[in-house]
């Protein structure tokens, strides 16, 4: 029978909630924001089930109330919302959502999610990184804050952990000059010759390029099409190879081998770069070999496309227009690849002593300096008959303010 002080319990909470049994086992009953509630106290002591209820009342008489799903949530449960948010979303590869729960799941083991707290995310941080690398553990970490973010929006959990940030300083700087890139043809395969030119000149993905088809190149308009989520960012994309006539030789060059292997074989071969019919997959052992031979060590496949948004950004093209090119969705991506050289940086650099060059120097307190001064205000009176190159060398700036006209500041 129920004690005293449970009784009194019991009769404190008569209109908030109440206990009751089935068959061996208590249960609770008790409302939250008008809704009833009943919750097994998984107990046959009644003592236990009174002690549950009155934690229970006090939790949502401080507004802490999280409930038995929330308390009965574990890691494992939010970490398959993870791999079915993948497959109910259409992910490209839902393979990926698998990679880092492995890790999370041998360090945290069984927990339930309320177990999962800053301090012990921080433990993790600092243990994943003993082995692995920062942008590893970062994805690692974005995988379980996702995790909670779906758990939250189910209601399986109440609130999220702060996660701690980690700062990654690994981005890569690596391009191809002209010559590099000719060595490295050198000592590829024959099949990789084409795929490798078309990425240089592109700035596509590998993933992007191996996978194209013969359905997605118009030859007689001279575009190669990419439909909307087909592509990393799910955006479709255009790119107009006429315009560019050795990438117009080398799609059609692409078109007549495969054509003629296709008569041969009698098949029909989809995509566009194959080796001898088939699926260009992995080429890494190929191409560091190349590189190797071609005495440029160390380069990725993946700078090729640097290389083509340094060279869109050289050629002065808008970076609206060179995004939708490459397949860049947020100018904070492509600055990142908007790689500038030394070449470049020397280039600039003599543009502007070329144009410093033609511009005449004179000293405060010089007698010529009214001389020139006045040939200065002349030159301006007649700046619109006048070329903008007399105009440049006619033009001298006063002490500390800039040419009033004619004068590019840039020197580009």
């Amino acid at each position: 029978m129920p004690e005293e002080s449970e009784r009194r319990l019991m009769k404190q909470a008569r209109g908030l909630g109440r206990i009751y049994r089935r068959h061996s086992v208590w249960w609770l009953q008790y409302y939250v924001r008008g809704q009833v509630v009943r919750e097994s106290s998984r107990s046959s002591r009644h003592a236990d089930a009174a002690r549950l209820l009155r934690r229970r009342l006090g939790e949502i008489g401080q507004g802490r109330y999280a409930g038995p799903q929330v308390e009965r949530t574990t890691l494992d449960d939010l970490a398959q919302m993870l791999v079915d948010d993948y497959v109910a979303n259409r992910r490209k590869s839902p393979g990926r959502a698998k990679q880092p729960l492995a890790h999370l799941q041998e360090f945290f083991g069984p927990a339930l999610a309320m177990d999962v707290t800053t301090d012990r995310i921080t433990a993790y941080q600092r243990e994943r990184m003993k082995t692995a690398k920062p942008a590893t553990v970062v994805n690692e970490l974005a995988a379980l804050k996702r995790m909670f973010s779906l758990g939250m929006r189910a209601g399986k959990v109440t609130q999220r952990p702060y996660f701690p940030t980690i700062r990654i300083q690994n981005a890569r700087s690596g391009f191809f000059e002209d010559d590099e890139l000719e060595l490295v043809l050198k000592h590829l395969p024959a099949h990789l010759k084409s795929l490798v030119t078309f990425l240089h000149i592109t700035g596509w993905r590998v993933g992007e390029a191996k996978g194209l088809t013969w359905r997605q190149v118009d030859l007689r308009a001279g575009v190669v099409r990419m439909e909307p989520g087909t592509t990393k960012n799910n955006e479709g994309r255009v790119f107009p190879f006429a315009a560019h006539p050795r990438l117009d030789a080398l799609i059609r060059a692409q078109r007549e081998r495969t054509t003629a292997l296709e008569r041969e074989a009698g098949q029909i071969i989809p995509f566009v770069f194959h080796r001898g019919g088939r699926p260009i997959r992995s080429f890494l052992d190929a191409w560091r070999t190349a590189c190797k031979r071609a005495a440029v060590p160390g380069k990725l496949v993946h700078d090729l496309r640097r290389t083509a948004v340094r060279n869109l950004e050289r050629a002065g093209v808008s970076r609206s227009v060179a995004m939708k090119l490459v397949g860049q969705k947020t100018e904070s991506i492509y600055r990142r690849y908007a790689i500038v050289c030394e070449a470049d940086l020397s280039v600039a650099v003599e543009r502007i002593a070329a144009l410093d060059a033609r511009v005449p120097r004179h000293e405060h307190g010089n007698s010529q300096t009214s001389t020139v001064r006045a040939q200065s205000a002349d030159s301006r009176v007649d700046a619109s008959a006048m070329p903008i190159a007399q105009v440049v060398e006619n033009v001298v700036p006063e002490a500390g303010v800039e040419p009033a006209l004619g004068v590019n500041r840039t020197g580009f």
